[in-house]
């Protein structure tokens, strides 16, 4: 056996708020996987399990069976799809995810440490374990339903890409559409993921009613960069055609300059605006990059793997931009960052959005039209 356990401090959560001296120790790789198109490169413990496990020698030169990591999907058939949010630095006050975990791969997501709550690892598992929830349709339109439902717009993708490649099998983010355009419910998405095109015959007609709108993320348009860091998503250039065909469909696009690594890919900020509002987007944001959690050695590791002239630099910018830690989750703080670095990029952002006229928000969505429509056998009004 090539595995060893040991107790894992309890100590990541304040480990990761201090200054550190990258990269972080993870477990290598297992001898016996096989990678292909896969942002992180190994399964490190989450931060609420009390083992870590890596694998080690056992002194017997016996070759183990290399097999290739496939993606494994599990059926979670959840009791409440729409999650409540409080933060302040938010704009939405309510959410909905199709599934948890996401194939994308990308490296840097935030979404990460949530596999935590599982028990799965944010690396590997990340990507590779995921949960689809195909009764969120149902589920949705049973708590819309209810007396007390009060609308507001819900946001989708604020976690996992609900485009991500196992929509296209599954259709459940499809179902959660054809659920909000009955009962005419405005909608907000964000995604990097191609399928959205699909669901255009919907999203078109919700889009004129003033019913939707969708943001695209654009990390950068370096085509060899992308595929690394974002492993299993699409393309930068298949990214600024899908603002072009929601834009020309009619549905209103922000292109989200996020996350910007400093260092790395915020000096394609520009670029990435300007291509974005030729292809059409009305609006833009920028967030710069966060490494809650887990995500930070994950990051280190990634960066020292594929750009180790780089590392020392990139992992040294996020720090200044963090008050000298990787990651700041403080409130006004996390989206936005502090220091020089972070002050300088905001002003590049504010000053192309002005040349290029693109709002830093788009139209407010229609509350008022929400209705729940009849079904089979109910009464109707007499007015």
């Amino acid at each position: 056996m090539w595995l060893r356990e040991g107790i894992l401090a309890n100590v990541l959560n304040s480990f990761y708020s201090l200054p550190m001296s990258l990269p972080l120790d993870l477990p290598p790789p297992s001898p016996s996987e096989r990678l292909r198109a896969r942002g992180a490169a190994s399964r490190p413990a989450g931060r609420f399990e009390p083992y870590a496990r890596a694998p080690e020698h056992d002194g017997w030169d016996i070759p183990e069976e290399e097999r290739l990591v496939r993606t494994e999907v599990s059926l979670e058939r959840p009791r409440s799809v729409i999650t409540r949010n409080s933060s302040p630095d938010v704009p939405f006050d309510r959410s909905l995810n199709p599934y948890r975990g996401c194939e994308h791969g990308c490296i840097y997501c935030f979404a990460r440490p949530s596999h935590g709550y599982l028990g799965l690892s944010a690396g590997l598992d990340f990507e590779t374990r995921l949960i689809a929830r195909p009764e969120a349709p149902r589920v949705l339109e049973e708590e819309l339903r209810r007396k007390g439902y009060r609308v507001n717009p819900l946001a989708i993708g604020t976690n996992t890409d609900p485009y991500q490649p196992l929509e296209r099998r599954m259709e459940i983010m499809r179902g959660v559409l054809e659920v909000l355009r009955a009962y005419r419910h405005p909608v907000t998405i964000v995604t990097r993921g191609a399928a959205v095109l699909r669901d255009l015959d919907l999203l078109a007609p919700m889009a004129e009613a003033g019913l939707a709108q969708v943001g695209i993320s654009v990390t950068t348009l370096d085509a060899g960069l992308a595929r690394a860091m974002e492993p299993r998503a699409p393309s930068p250039p298949t990214r600024i055609r899908m603002i072009r065909e929601l834009s020309r469909a009619g549905v209103p696009v922000r292109v989200m300059a996020a996350p910007m690594i400093p260092g790395l890919t915020d000096h394609e900020l520009e670029a990435i605006l300007t291509e974005a509002r030729r292809a059409g987007a009305r609006a833009a944001s920028m967030m710069p990059v966060r490494l809650p959690h887990e995500v930070a050695p994950l990051f280190a590791d990634w960066i020292e793997r594929h750009h180790p002239g780089k590392a020392a630099k990139v992992l040294g910018r996020i720090r200044d931009m963090r008050g000298g830690r990787l990651n700041d989750p403080r409130f006004a703080h996390r989206m936005k960052g502090e220091g020089e670095m972070a002050e300088l990029l905001q002003q590049r952002f504010a000053l192309s959005c002005k040349r290029l006229g693109l709002a830093h928000t788009l139209p407010e969505l229609d509350c008022a039209q929400f209705r729940v429509p009849p079904r089979p056998g109910d009464q109707l009004e007499l007015f």
